[in-house]
């Protein structure tokens, strides 16, 4: 059974930086675009940044310039480093992937959620 675990979350100050690491496990085949959603309290899920397998990048206007996904192929894992960071950024940052199991077909996964709050 395939999971995403995300860690890296946590308390800081206007400004600061914060990194959050998503580590996929079990039985996977192969992994396509990996992606950051975030939900704030009251508000909808929305998309953060998106990687590809080849490594190509996208992000929301709102963390142009701060933000930066990364993965790590070998290790199933996609990062993302948060700078300059806003109270608005305040919320439960997910991890999904569009991966593929050894016995399955395609799908769309996604991790537990660490939450990222920032505040003086």
């Amino acid at each position: 059974q395939v999971q995403l675990v995300e860690s890296g979350g946590g308390l800081v100050q206007p400004g600061g930086s914060l990194r959050l690491s998503c580590a996929a496990s079990g039985s996977i085949f192969s992994i396509n675009a990996m992606h950051w959603y975030r939900q704030a309290p009251g508000k909808q899920r929305e998309l953060v940044a998106i990687i590809t397998s080849g490594g190509s990048t996208n992000y929301a206007d709102s963390v142009k310039g701060r933000f930066t996904i990364s993965r790590d192929n070998a290790k199933n894992t996609v990062y993302l480093q948060m700078n300059s960071l806003k109270p608005e950024d305040t919320a439960v940052y997910y991890c999904n992937a569009d991966l593929r199991e050894f016995d399955t077909g395609w799908g769309d996964y996604w991790g537990q959620g660490t939450q990222v709050t920032v505040s003086s």
